[in-house]
């Protein structure tokens, strides 16, 4: 049965759910209040990262946080105004790092990346994008022997779900690889199969016009409530209202402020991610660069260098601190000494992020009609594919490619 769909959201999650529904046969109309691509999928590192398999709630994860929140420029901070505002998403986050909790969220990230990464592939052929791909590797840099060997596990957890990589143990080795590292990393982690898109914004809208050529519509419309109806959902907008038979809800960070007008409440908390995006000739840039320690990577966008990443827990409300960006900027100048700063745009993004990890895909619970596709942190890329067909399916009313309960918006 093809339905009328309305799709929230025109960032990658969103355009990639309704161009998989709009060509499975089904009338899709893609609401959003900017435009496509006009918040966090713009600005991102354009990683498609399926190697990350280990969800950021991990066992001991706040053993380490206090001294990470003494650093406001640090990997990890939350501006005092808004510490007491996220205590309760804090505490969720780490009941999903007790050991039973996490195995359960990794095998789920497992399943969603190995369906993700089938599906992108699928959708890169659907829509001519492989020009549009860079499939270069990644290398994660460790500064010691002993933050390379504390990496082991992590790098033990991606041998046993296949994934392909490889050791470095010395700075001649990684040279080979990358050139132009400061010898302070003495070892490496590569992963060979890592994708990088040339520029994440370009490919959203490339797939936008994939979307369009099949029939679909993109509006720019500020969706303010949902309500289940007899026969579909009422979608009030800032100025009058649509109706659907179906909608999906991939609002990214603003995804939970909808689901509450439906009486759902979702823990969904905002990661703002800084990054400077540097000219062509800022770098010779040979492949994605990792570092751990320090929480930003250095990635090549439309031949320039984006250098970006840690994590601000400061909602939606709180003005930028673009003093992060020119943090993570120095601190990359030193690892790359050649890099050239000149001439870099700033920019900040909200990651609509769970506190275990693992987005919410599912029926909304207080309205059948309305599908939730949103909270997937740093991985909505990666997962916007792999996401787009479990929600696909459930609109034709199949069993979706993956279980799917985990990911159920009743799991909180």
């Amino acid at each position: 049965m093809m339905h009328q769909v309305i799709v929230i959201g025109a960032g990658v999650v969103g355009i990639s759910t309704a161009l998989e529904l709009q060509r499975l046969g089904h009338s899709v109309r893609v609401f959003d209040r900017k435009g496509i691509a006009a918040e966090t999928s713009a600005g991102n590192a354009g990683a498609f990262a399926f190697t990350e398999v280990e969800p950021l709630a991990t066992p001991g994860i706040l053993r380490k946080a206090p001294k990470w929140l003494l650093d406001p420029l640090g990997p990890l901070s939350i501006p005092p105004a808004y510490a007491l505002q996220i205590a309760p998403w804090m505490f969720r986050f780490w009941r999903a790092s007790r050991p039973d909790r996490y195995r359960r969220l990794l095998g789920a990230q497992v399943s969603l990346m190995e369906l993700s990464k089938a599906a992108v592939n699928r959708q890169i052929d659907l829509v001519d994008g492989e020009s549009m791909m860079q499939r270069d590797g990644q290398m994660q840099l460790y500064e010691s022997e002993a933050e390379f060997r504390a990496s082991l596990p992590t790098w033990e957890l991606r041998r046993q779900h296949g994934i392909e990589f490889e050791l470095l143990e010395s700075p001649k080795a990684i040279a080979e690889k990358q050139p132009g590292l400061s010898p302070r990393f003495t070892h490496a982690g590569f992963t060979p199969d890592w994708m990088n898109t040339i520029d994440p914004k370009s490919w959203v809208e490339h797939l936008a016009q994939a979307f369009r050529d099949l029939g679909g519509q993109i509006e720019q419309r500020d969706v303010r409530s949902l309500a289940q109806t007899p026969d579909g959902v009422r979608v009030e907008l800032a100025v009058g209202a649509e109706h659907a038979d179906k909608v999906v809800v991939c609002a990214g960070a603003w995804s939970h402020h909808l689901a509450r007008t439906l009486g759902d409440h979702i823990p969904l908390e905002t990661e703002r991610g800084y990054n400077t995006t540097l000219p062509q000739g800022a770098f010779d840039l040979r492949m994605h660069l990792t570092f751990p320690r320090h929480g930003f990577v250095a990635t090549r966008i439309n031949g320039g260098v984006r250098v970006g990443g840690a994590v601000e827990l400061g909602g939606l409300k709180l003005p930028p601190n673009f003093k992060r960006a020119e943090t993570l900027l120095d601190k990359a100048q030193q690892f790359l000494p050649g890099l050239k700063t000149e001439g870099g745009t700033q920019w900040m993004g909200y990651r609509p992020s769970m506190p275990d990890s693992i987005p919410v895909i599912g029926p909304a619970p207080s309205a059948q009609n309305v599908v939730y596709a949103f909270g997937h942190g740093h991985l909505g890329l990666t997962q916007s594919a792999g996401t787009a067909e479990m929600v696909a399916a459930m609109i034709n009313g199949l069993a979706p490619p993956i279980p799917v309960e985990v990911f159920s918006a009743t799991r909180f």
